[in-house]
């Protein structure tokens, strides 16, 4: 990069933006630096006799509480006292094992990983756009990025490049289905038609701060589906408007020719008859999957899957629990049928080298998680959080704002957030404690909190040059144009993120308005058992 380039890139409010975020340290070290703080918070509290009460009507305490006629109160403690440093070295290892998105995450990752190594991502993503009709290019771009996030790096790595190849051999300028494909994958990435490892992940943060209020709730993998899919729904006429109106008219007429390169390139998109054969047997295991499951929930008099026992939608928590184990066999199986169709899957030592490679691959979230591990459980310890929530939860009430108004402040210090630190667990597992509980004691559940915070940590994924893909899609746009800066793409990328914020807002807002479910037994209000404030 000359030094004419990079000085151009430092002016302006991107330039601002980008010198910022390039003092930001990673995000393992930030949690580094938020436990040192929270220590030293912690033994402020305690000094200044920090506290928060609630009625309560149960029988026993939540942990790190105390209970007193009928009086819930938490009260700050020093995390320097004898109990709590003799708690972190002697649960050290405890701590960061049981911590609850570690186990889920990794069960997962076991599965995606020999789904993502025997070809099978890339096969699909392949094969669902190659035929793509040339009217019905921009939706069916738009469909495909915002389910391809199942397929991890494949949705950047392939299906980007791939958008922009068809789109030249379309006619059509490279660089809109470049820009389609970009705001489908990254700004659209809290939409998709099927829960996946990003809602494990995420809910399972949510499950940790719940607990805060109540030590019951456990996760519903499920608990975002119908608010994802309505992302897609509303994001795909979105992406398609601006990229045919507003966009491709912007980049003009290309000029550029099919020329051999370009066909090769195509050819490589191909489906082989060994892939279309995988394709058939990952679609009739995928169905197997999908039937078992259901016959252990339906099948006459026997039903592990429900809980007989249990009224309402509480009956169903045991197949909640079980679509962990759902995901892991179905990217598992489909991956090994495709691999055997293919020959990527020769015997069962290739299945566990996969896995192995998974495993490496979660390298640096697992040297993440053991300092987000402990920050959470310090946080639990100091009693910091549901003194925070209460006294909050107390002040919000007072000034008597609507609970859409408060959703949507927590949607846009996501996407605050989101310029300077791209990992969404990272940012939600320091954020969770906090507003879950809060929101909770407000009667906002964990679902809709966590279904805002996605909407606000979306959209600004293609509005910040410190997006970690961001420098490989600047690299696939130069291909087509030479010119391409950072600011060149972010101005390619404004529109989307720009119509994507108003539309995630006023979704957001109506949801709430409309009480209309999240997903399967999950609601937009929450009455705890703890009585509110």
């Amino acid at each position: 990069m000359s030094d004419e380039t990079r000085t151009d890139r430092q002016r302006g409010l991107l330039g601002f933006v980008e010198r910022a975020g390039n003092l930001l340290p990673d995000p393992t070290i930030i949690f580094v630096y938020l436990i040192f703080a929270l220590m030293l918070l912690s033994a402020l509290g305690a000094g200044l006799g920090w506290q928060a009460t609630l009625p309560y009507s149960g029988d026993k305490a939540p942990e790190y509480a105390e209970l007193a006629n009928g009086v819930l109160t938490y009260r700050a403690s020093s995390l320097f006292s004898e109990e709590n440093i003799r708690r972190l070295f002697t649960d050290m290892a405890r701590t960061y094992a049981g911590f609850a998105p570690l186990g889920l995450v990794l069960t997962i990752m076991l599965g995606a990983a020999v789904a993502e190594r025997s070809g099978l991502f890339s096969a699909l993503i392949r094969a669902s756009l190659r035929n793509a009709h040339k009217t019905l290019l921009t939706p069916i771009i738009a469909v495909i990025g915002m389910v391809s996030h199942h397929a991890s790096d494949a949705a950047y790595v392939v299906f980007i490049p791939l958008a922009a190849i068809v789109f030249a051999v379309a006619g059509r300028h490279p660089l809109a289905g470049l820009a389609a494909a970009f705001a489908a994958v990254s700004g659209g990435y809290a939409g998709n038609l099927m829960p996946g490892q990003i809602d494990v992940l995420l809910l399972s943060f949510t499950q940790e701060a719940a607990r805060i209020v109540d030590p019951n709730w456990t996760m519903n993998p499920l608990g975002n589906w119908y608010y994802i899919c309505a992302i897609v729904a509303l994001f795909t006429p979105i992406i398609w408007y601006v990229t045919d109106k507003v966009v491709e008219p912007r980049l003009g007429a290309w000029g550029g020719v099919v020329d051999a390169d370009l066909q090769a390139d195509l050819d490589k998109a191909d489906i082989t008859p060994e892939e279309r054969k995988g394709l058939r047997w990952a679609g009739l295991v995928a169905l197997l999957v999908a039937g078992a499951f259901a016959a252990l929930a339906l099948w006459p008099g026997y039903t592990p899957f429900i809980d007989q026992s249990a009224v309402g939608t509480a009956r169903l928590q045991p197949l909640y629990a079980a679509l962990i184990a759902g995901f892991f066999l179905l990217f598992l199986l489909t991956g090994m049928a495709f691999g055997r169709a293919t020959g990527s899957v020769k015997s069962a030592n290739d299945v566990v080298v996969m896995m192995q490679h998974g495993v490496r691959t979660m390298a640096p979230y697992l040297v993440f998680v053991f300092f987000a591990a402990h920050f959470v459980a310090m946080f639990n310890w100091s009693r910091i959080g549901p003194i925070i929530a209460i006294n909050g939860a107390e002040a919000l009430q007072a000034m008597a704002l609507p609970a859409a108004v408060l959703l949507v402040c927590v949607l846009l210090l996501s996407s605050f957030l989101d310029l300077f630190i791209g990992s969404a667990s990272a940012k939600w597992s320091a954020l969770s404690p906090v507003v879950v509980p809060m929101f909770m004691l407000l009667g906002v559940s964990p679902e809709m909190t966590t279904a805002a915070y996605r909407m606000g940590d979306s959209y600004t994924n293609i509005m910040t040059p410190l997006m970690s893909y961001f420098p490989l899609i600047l690299a696939f746009s130069r291909r087509w144009d030479q010119s391409m800066g950072v600011g060149s793409l972010l101005a390619l990328m404004l529109p989307y993120a720009l119509c994507f914020m108003a539309a995630g807002i006023a979704m957001t807002v109506g949801w709430v308005l409309l009480d209309l479910p999240l997903g399967p037994g999950a609601q937009v209000h929450y009455q705890s058992p703890v009585s509110t404030p």
